[in-house]
């Protein structure tokens, strides 16, 4: 064999075994959705099911939540690398006892938040909630409800306020008098029960109270240590609610194989999917990109929540809101 031969060969084995060496294995993270599998979170289904994240070298897991789960809390502890957290409020809330949160990104640029009354009851506002009954997720809405009753001087103490499960039953059989309702799924079936006609709708906004909402958060420890998973989670994530929006029958096809045809009814998970782009494009969604964490709003609503007590204290808005990570993902990828 010649010189030229054997170290053909010699390099051939070698690179058999440096090659699978330098090949980068996928990185095992979990996200923690804030409710069950739902269009709501059709970006993330989508793309996991497009294989954004397998090309961005992450194995992820995604997890659902629900009603007594907190993904501020579980993210917090390391049980899940990243979360669907309840909205800007509750970062805030969350950083005033000291849990390292971070928001990545803010998809509902508009509140999906709104209280519900029967007419019959004579409420008009939260200023007519003293001594009724208020059912509200615990999932990052209470901050939402506690702000709109501090705006209008109502103390939380006169008010009966209790966790809501997943149906709107307690408000429809009469056992509490005011709900707590979202846009894209419990309004719509709180409407198709009873009359809209019948109903007091109370929207944050139409109080002064502003309550962005479903930030993807992380923590602190894994900014720190991951910043590329940071990196190419968040990037993904993004390509994924871009493809959704641009392609909504294969989106939902996707949403309903993750929740299961039984558990899901299709006619409402393509009406979520219109109303969740409508708050995600809303303000500077549609102009700056999906996603996009305006902190002058951030700034003006955590003043009025520490000014109406919602708030403890305001806390340091830049590293609880770490933009860098959305500014890194390119234009393509978060402009719809």
């Amino acid at each position: 064999m010649s010189k030229l031969s054997r170290r053909t060969l010699g390099l051939a084995a070698g690179a058999l075994v440096v090659g699978p060496r330098l090949a980068s294995a996928a990185e095992n993270v979990s996200v923690r959705l804030k409710w069950l599998p739902q269009a709501q979170f059709a970006g993330f289904y989508v793309a996991k099911a497009k294989g954004f994240y397998d090309a961005a070298s992450l194995d992820l897991t995604i997890n659902p939540g629900g009603p007594n789960l907190n993904s501020e809390a579980l993210v917090s502890a390391g049980s899940d690398t990243f979360g669907v957290g309840g909205g800007a409020d509750s970062i805030m809330a969350a950083r005033t006892k000291n849990l390292p949160i971070v928001a990545l990104a803010l998809p509902f640029q508009l509140s999906p938040n709104t209280l519900v009354a029967r007419k019959t009851s004579g409420i008009k506002g939260p200023k007519d909630f003293r001594g009724k009954k208020v059912a509200t997720f615990f999932t990052g809405a209470q901050y939402t409800l506690y702000a709109m009753l501090a705006k209008v001087g109502v103390p939380q103490s006169e008010v009966t306020i209790v966790p809501l499960g997943t149906t709107v039953s307690p408000f429809v059989d009469g056992e509490v008098d005011v709900i707590m309702t979202v846009s894209y799924n419990t309004l719509v079936t709180l409407k198709s029960r009873v009359k809209e006609e019948d109903l007091v709708l109370m929207r944050p906004d139409d109080f002064g109270v502003a309550s962005p909402a479903d930030p993807i958060i992380t923590s602190e420890k894994v900014v720190a240590e991951k910043p590329q998973v940071v990196q190419s989670f968040l990037g993904a994530t993004l390509r994924g609610w871009k493809y959704a929006f641009a392609n909504k029958k294969e989106a939902i096809d996707i949403v309903m194989a993750a929740g299961g045809s039984a558990n899901l009814v299709r006619t409402h998970q393509e009406a979520m999917l219109a109303e969740i782009e409508r708050l995600m494009l809303g303000a500077g969604g549609k102009d700056m990109g999906l996603g996009v964490m305006d902190k002058t709003r951030i700034a003006t609503q955590q003043a009025a929540l520490v000014e109406f007590k919602a708030l403890p204290a305001p806390i340091d808005i830049d590293k609880a809101f770490v933009t860098r990570f959305w500014d890194a993902v390119p234009a393509a990828d978060k402009k719809v």
